[in-house]
């Protein structure tokens, strides 16, 4: 940058409001793009702001911490954006009635597909024990898969790049894979997106509609709530025997 900008720059960087700002911009800026692409799936609007952030930060030298000095007004909405999902998953509260049982054997088997498969993939490449620890709990939503990873002597930071990457990765291409697999169904599609993906997946899932946003947010949180009970007991047994 040239001593001008510089300059304005590092007056800016001092406002604990400069990473919401940019965290907002980046976002408006990334929903419009993925507008005029007619929603492409490789025009994902969390792609595209994380793009620009991350570029943003690394020419202008700024660190993470005080990028999220700021951005840190947005994780804590977070919170109630989450409650808030129980609003359209009320609305199909009668059809989760009668679906009870294929959903909570696809909430089973995504579950433990989703973590034992990423452990196996991880060791077949020659991945240490810590990174498959941190491995496991990447298609759980990043807190959980922080707090697990954590527990089970992973890597917490290496999880959360998991987790989104994950997330981005399931956004992108889960579309085209319902196409080839001729899955139609809003209420399937969006429960196999929330297991996969978790928060990313659930907001690509309310972009087709709102019958799937509320299964993907009800996939995301049993998956959460389930992982965490069941890789305690699941890892340490798969570990000993791939030692």
């Amino acid at each position: 940058m040239s001593p001008r900008i510089n300059e304005i720059w590092v007056y800016l960087s001092a406002s604990p409001l400069l990473g919401l700002t940019l965290t907002l911009l980046a976002y408006q800026g990334a929903v419009l793009i993925n507008q005029r692409c007619r929603e492409h799936p490789l025009t994902n609007p969390v792609l595209l702001a994380v793009t620009m952030l991350v570029l943003l930060l690394w020419a202008t030298g700024t660190a993470y911490q005080t990028y999220f000095d700021g951005a840190q007004f947005v994780h804590f909405l977070l919170g109630p954006a989450t409650v808030a999902l129980a609003i359209p998953l009320y609305a199909q509260l009668p059809r989760l009635k009668r679906m009870a049982i294929p959903l909570l054997l696809a909430l089973l088997a995504g579950s433990i597909s989703a973590a034992l498969s990423a452990v196996l993939i991880g060791d077949l490449f020659g991945a240490s024990d810590a990174s498959l620890l941190s491995l496991a709990p990447k298609s759980v939503t990043t807190p959980i898969a922080m707090g697990i990873a954590e527990r089970l002597g992973g890597l917490p930071s290496l999880t959360a790049v998991l987790v989104i990457l994950t997330g981005i990765l399931g956004a992108v291409g889960a579309p085209w894979l319902y196409v080839v697999l001729r899955i139609h169904d809003p209420a399937m599609r969006g429960f196999a997106l929330g297991i996969a993906s978790h928060g990313i997946g659930t907001a690509r899932a309310f972009q087709e509609n709102e019958q799937a946003g509320a299964f993907a947010a009800l996939a995301m949180g049993f998956n959460g709530l389930l992982t965490a009970l069941l890789l305690p007991w699941l890892l340490p047994p798969l570990m000993r025997w791939l030692a």
